[in-house]
């Protein structure tokens, strides 16, 4: 009897050990970086602001720095219709953890506006961090975006199409690079055409009925020459629609000479594309550090 009672408590014992290890581990990550939080990208008085929606975090290295770091900009997905900023806070530390000045944002969701206006909302947050992000130690001519799901698509979008921050005042994009993990929405066009999946419709609602916006609203059809290199990163178990576009996407900007690596990560879900970015030394956060220095050279 008692020793059914030590196995009983073997894995109690285990699971509280575990978390006070990542407790420990997310405090001592903690430590090291500075969060300055519900920062407003746009102004009060400009038409459609919301409180909640137009606001961004900045995470900033406590270590001193002779010289501007480079800013990663994390958009969180959420199918266009939820998802928020603190849910990835862990992301913000340890980018800031590896010496980036690292920006996560709000942006408006659906049903209150559709995918254009998001889009827009993620450009003038982009312009706010070219105006702003010296103020945090941050250089504003070394901005790379990343984004997992949804803001994986709006951020291929904003890096393959310019007019989005020419519309907001900038007509050179300050976007050195961008990293994309598991990106949904890359080709709306195709995926609303065809509706294969149950409940399809619901993406209606952010997308519009309109397959002329289907296909402005994704990156596939607006790869140029001139883009900016690219990470981009797919689960093996993801999504079929995530893992076919993702395809199509690597396959165009091998057409267009676009420097790039595509990876398939075995066995990960889509979900746990992104949780798996709570590992400090998880191989996206390494290749994005080589990624940046490349880019400096």
């Amino acid at each position: 009897m008692i020793f059914l009672r030590l196995l009983w408590q073997i894995p109690i014992a285990l699971l509280l050990l575990t978390i006070v290890l990542v407790f420990a581990n997310e405090y001592a990550i903690a430590r090291s970086s500075r969060r300055e939080k519900n920062i407003a990208y746009v102004s009060s008085d400009q038409p459609g602001f919301d409180a909640e929606r137009h606001v961004l975090d900045v995470y900033t290295p406590k270590e001193p720095s002779a010289k501007l770091r480079p800013v990663v900009v994390f958009i969180h997905g959420g199918s266009w219709d939820s998802g928020n900023k603190n849910l990835y806070s862990f992301i913000g530390r340890r980018l800031a953890k590896q010496g980036f000045v690292a920006v996560l944002m709000n942006y408006r969701l659906a049903p209150g506006v559709q995918v254009p206006d998001m889009v827009d909302d993620c450009a003038q947050a982009v312009v706010w961090i070219t105006k702003h992000s010296a103020e945090y130690g941050g250089d504003p001519n070394r901005i790379f975006l990343m984004g997992h799901s949804a803001g994986g698509g709006i951020a291929a979008l904003l890096a393959v199409d310019n007019h989005y921050l020419a519309n907001r005042g900038l007509a050179q994009s300050p976007i050195k690079g961008t990293v994309l993990d598991d990106p949904a929405g890359l080709d709306m066009y195709d995926y609303l055409q065809k509706m294969e999946y149950p409940n399809d419709e619901q993406y209606l609602i952010p997308f519009g009925k309109k397959p002329a916006v289907w296909r402005a609203m994704s990156a596939l059809y607006h790869v140029n020459a001139g883009c900016q290199p690219m990470l981009i990163y797919v689960g093996e178990r993801t999504y079929p629609s995530i893992i076919r576009s993702t395809r199509k996407f690597n396959q165009r900007l091998l057409e267009l000479g676009i420097k790039h690596e595509f990876a398939v990560m075995p066995g990960k879900k889509h979900i746990e594309m992104v949780t798996q970015l709570f590992w400090q030394k998880n191989v996206i956060y390494q290749n994005l550090g080589k990624f940046v220095a490349s880019q400096e050279q």
